[in-house]
């Protein structure tokens, strides 16, 4: 049986992006696979979030994963935080990993560039905090969406330095978990990047029917194609996109088909979206309102699961503290 580890930052709800990108995935793994999946509150830190909000973003992320179907009695939910262990980890990768290869990477020079007063250490090691959250629990496969795909090679390089330099071959080189499907990346509405929070694009699994129509109906079009099978604009094929994801394939071909006519009509397409946005995200969204207001609940989940979750590393954290060296007197 395979280890499979996944993780959403904790900045709030969760959205589309995340339900495609990796969520969907690690549902239908449960039965099949020794699965941890965690809420990283520690990687919201390099953003500086407001202390008001953190534990309460924590409880929606939360809340939402056991609504999606991350069953308690089958994998193992936990908080970053609830695990010093993978802390540490992160502090002995880190003296294994070099400024010029985290500087490099498309993530950091992107956060760097968003907020450029705000570039701090834990934004550059980012990379090395997501793999001490894989290795600590020496996963073999990790759900990722197509933009993490550069962090996930990066642990496997870290791994793999790490052998290397101890001569062991302790930690495993993970490899993206998705059924052999193309990795998904579920872009935003405004026509740029990825769906995320900070980019104030998405649609979250708790919005209701009208806030999904609202938002749907505001994504950015134009006055439609001039010339049969033409080339469509990003900002188009982002929508055509996000309808593959949730639209049956016959839908998708039928707006395929105005398209390539120069027939299609945006209102229509969009009110097919939004109707199809809410058909998935309805149930989902009712087991939240349930969930939510479970407070005796999820203090049982992230107490049991902090448990198994630190049973698992600790017994990484002490394989590698003799493998480096340390010893007691």
């Amino acid at each position: 049986m395979d280890t499979v580890l996944s993780g959403i930052r904790s900045t709030g709800n969760l959205h589309l992006g995340n339900y495609f990108g990796a969520l969907r995935n690690f549902i239908r793994m449960q039965d099949e696979n020794r699965c941890f999946f965690f809420i990283a509150d520690i990687h919201s830190l390099t953003t500086h979030p407001n202390p008001k909000y953190l534990h309460e973003n924590v409880k929606n992320v939360l809340v939402d994963y056991l609504a999606a179907g991350i069953d308690p009695e089958r994998s193992v939910i936990y908080i970053q935080s609830d695990v010093p262990e993978t802390i540490e980890l992160y502090l002995y990768l880190n003296m294994h990993a070099y400024l010029g290869e985290l500087a490099k990477t498309t993530s950091f020079k992107e956060k760097a560039r968003k907020q450029p007063e705000n570039v701090n250490a834990g934004l550059l090691t980012y990379p090395t905090l997501m793999a001490a959250d894989i290795l600590i629990h020496n996963a073999d496969k990790v759900p990722v969406g197509k933009d993490q795909e550069q962090h996930l090679e990066m642990t496997r390089k870290f791994a793999r330095r790490f052998n290397n330099f101890y001569g062991v071959e302790y930690f495993k080189e993970p490899v993206a978990y998705n059924f052999g499907e193309e990795l998904i990346k579920i872009p935003g509405l405004d026509g740029s990047g990825k769906m995320g929070k900070s980019e104030g694009n998405a649609i979250y699994l708790a919005d209701s029917p009208k806030e999904i129509e609202k938002k749907v109906k505001r994504a950015l079009t134009d006055s439609g194609p001039t010339e049969p099978n033409s080339v469509k604009p990003d900002y188009i094929e982002n929508l055509f996109t996000i309808m593959r994801a949730v639209s049956t394939p016959d839908v998708v071909q039928h707006y395929e088909n105005k398209w390539n006519s120069c027939e299609i009509r945006y209102g229509d397409m969009k009110k097919q979206l939004a109707g199809d946005i809410i058909k998935v995200t309805s149930p989902i969204r009712e087991r939240i309102l349930e969930i939510e207001k479970d407070d005796a609940y999820l203090r049982k989940v992230t107490k049991e699961g902090a448990e198994k979750a630190r049973e698992s590393a600790s017994k990484t954290i002490t394989a590698v503290r003799k493998i480096v060296g340390f010893k007691k007197f």
